[in-house]
Order: C-alpha cells, then structure tokens, then sequence
C-alpha cells in the first residue's frame, strides 16, 4: 500500500538525513550540504529552514507517537530562539553558525513559517511558552507588515520597508506576491488547528478572500504570481507547483477557519487549479516548473513534486475519479526514479532535468528542507486511500 511505503520512506529515508543535521555545538541545524553531500558547517542558518525543520518533527511526533522524534523537536524549537530580535520583535532571515544576526531581514514570509512550526510544536506539547510566541508574532504580522488590503512583504530589522528581492524573480520586483499570502494563509490555519479562535477564523477567512478576488483569474484558471501594489499582475505567468499546492492547501485552510455554507466558491477555486496544472503539466516523469509569457520551463523540482502528490490525491478525494489515482501512483513511481537521492546517506535532489540529469543544485540551503516532502508523506498517510 502507498501508505506503508510512505511511512517507510519518511522514518528511513528524510528523517534520518534532517537528523544527522543537527548541530550539537552552536545549536540549530546545519545551514548547507553541497550536492556532493559534503556539509559546511560555518554556513549560515535560515530561520525559514529551521521554522520547516521544527514543523516537520513536531509534526512526525505527534503523528508517528515517537520519542525520537520529539526530542528532534524539542532542539528544533529551542534553536528558533537563535533568529529572535529581543529588540524589535520578530524574526531575522538568517544568522550566522554559531548564532550572531547574519540577514536582519524582517520579511513576512519568514514570520508566517515561524508561526507554523510552532504552532505545530504546541500541537504536539502543549507548552504554553510556543503558542504564545506563535500568538505574538500573528499579531505583529497585522501590527507591522499590513499595508491596505493585505500585506507588505520585506522589511529592515525595525520594520522600516525594504525592497522585495528576497521574493521576487523573474525580472520583476513585486509589491506583493501570492506565495506570501499563501504561507500566511497556511500558518493562520495551522495557528486555529492549535488552539481555535474566532477572531482568527475571520481574520483567515478575509485573507482567503483576497486570494479568491485578487490573485485567482478564473479565465486563465490559475493564481497570478507577482503584483504591485494595487493587486495588478506584473508577469504572464504559472507557476505549475505553486498552484497545484494551493489547491489543497487553500481548500483545508477554508474548511478549517469558514463555516460550510461558505466553502462551496473555495472548493470551485482549488478544484479547478488542480485540474488546470494536471491538464497542462502533469507528465509520466513529473511535473513541469512554470510557465513565464508562454515558455515553459521543464525542471523538475522536488517541492513541486512532492505538492502535486498532494494535489492529485486532494482531486480523488474532491471528485471520487479513479484516473486521480492512477495519476498519484504514476507520480510517486516518477519521484521515487528521478527525484529521491539512491545515496544511502541522501535525501531529495533540489531538482532535476527533464532527462533526469541532475542540476548543480545543494542537497540543503536555506530553501530546501524536509516540510514539502515530510507533510507529503504524513498527510498521504492520514488519508484513505485506496492504493
């Protein structure tokens, strides 16, 4: 069963290589593992990548019921301490290996993934200590990065805007950007699964509604990426893996914050995402990255297969049509071949070509992490499903 395989997978294959990562001496985990699977351990340490990192064995605790696994958890949440500013509140982007600020980037992304993990890590404990750090940075998230109608996205250490570099690409420099109210979106729902607040559902609820009014163009059926100010697109383009996440992921965060006689226009909006990635790049070895002013870009990355595992099986349970199924089982076949690292001491290339020769890619940087493939595994695991 896929389910078996799953699990066997996530405790003998990510897990144990997340684990080996851990920095007994400055705290925290390794920054950076080259590609030869040589680790630097004087690079720098994301607070995105440990915020993944906390979420990812505090999760794995609660679902697997593991000791080991908590005790990751328990280092993961006392080394997000390390990216605190005591003096301003909130959390850097990075800091160096031994735990000095490196980027004193405050960027709203970075808040959002720290109010994941550790919402997640009070899931798991209980520790009243982490949902009231999770509860305070939600709330300096709306006192310091809301701009009219949504949010700002990088700022200087004191919360003085910046310029959005951090995301933004493609040539543009973006006001806002999907993938920020995406994450924001996600933490919120995680932060109301671990300790349910009305104040917060409606909040949730309103930001959802930007999504579904402002990014969502239903004539082009997919989530425009980068925006200026005013909510207007600044690039044609699809992001392939970003919208096939967003499928399920906004579907689970409107079930969990709205109530059901609002759902309906959500579930319409993500079906219909999903649909529209599985029809346009959905392949027998993966799917496609983007699509920018009618280019398509081939690579194959291992966030975006990883979440459009999520989405396929996320269109079976929507719609009860078999074909989705055969769709996940042809996808994980393809991640396991092209994807998965057969090192015994490997994980997840960062990506591949479409000829499944490898790019130069590192193992792990302050972007590659255990979240997308670990939630993959212990969310298929949680479901019934009939491969």
């Amino acid at each position: 069963m896929l389910r078996d395989e799953l699990r066997n997978h996530l405790t003998e294959k990510i897990l144990p290589f997340w684990e080996g990562l851990k920095d007994g001496e400055n705290g925290g985990f390794f920054g950076y593992v080259d590609k030869e699977l040589r680790v630097d351990r004087r690079a720098d340490k994301g607070c995105i990548l440990h915020s993944r990192i906390l979420w990812t064995f505090a999760t794995a605790a609660r679902v697997l019921g593991s000791g080991e696994y908590r005790a990751y958890a328990d280092w993961a949440y006392e080394s997000l301490s390390l990216f605190e500013d005591r003096e301003n509140g909130g959390v850097f982007w990075s800091v160096t290996f031994d735990g000095k600020p490196a980027d004193t980037t405050k960027h709203t992304y970075c808040q959002a993934f720290a109010i994941y993990g550790l919402a997640a890590y009070y899931r798991l404990t209980g520790r009243a200590e982490a949902l009231e750090k999770a509860q305070a940075l939600q709330r300096l998230i709306e006192a310091k990065c809301t701009v009219y109608n949504g949010y700002g996205e990088a700022y200087k250490a004191d919360f003085s805007p910046e310029s959005n570099e951090k995301l933004s690409e493609n040539g543009v420099m973006a006001s806002r950007t999907m993938n920020t109210l995406l994450h924001v979106i996600e933490a919120y729902a995680e932060l109301h699964r671990a300790r349910p607040d009305a104040a917060l559902a409606r909040l949730t609820g309103e930001r959802l509604e930007i999504v579904r009014e402002k990014m969502y163009n239903p004539g082009k059926r997919r989530l425009e990426v980068f925006f200026d100010a005013e909510y207007r697109p600044l690039l044609d383009m699809q992001s392939f893996g970003h919208d096939i996440e967003a499928g399920w992921l906004l579907w689970d965060a409107a079930r969990e914050v709205l109530p059901e006689e609002k759902q309906g226009a959500y579930r319409d909006m993500c079906l219909d995402l999903i649909r529209s990635v599985r029809e346009r790049a959905f392949t027998d070895h993966g799917l496609e990255n983007e699509r920018v002013n009618g280019k398509t870009d081939t690579l194959r990355i291992w966030w975006v297969q990883a979440e459009t595992m999520l989405g396929l099986a996320e269109g079976w349970e929507m719609t009860g049509e078999a074909g989705w199924l055969k769709d996940l089982e042809t996808q994980w076949a393809a991640v396991q071949r092209l994807i998965v690292d057969p090192r015994p001491n490997g994980e997840w290339y960062w990506s591949v070509y479409e000829d499944g020769s490898l790019t130069e890619r590192p193992m792990v940087e302050e972007w590659k992490c255990p979240y997308h493939n670990g939630r993959m595994c212990m969310r298929l695991m949680e479901k019934e499903l009939p491969v």
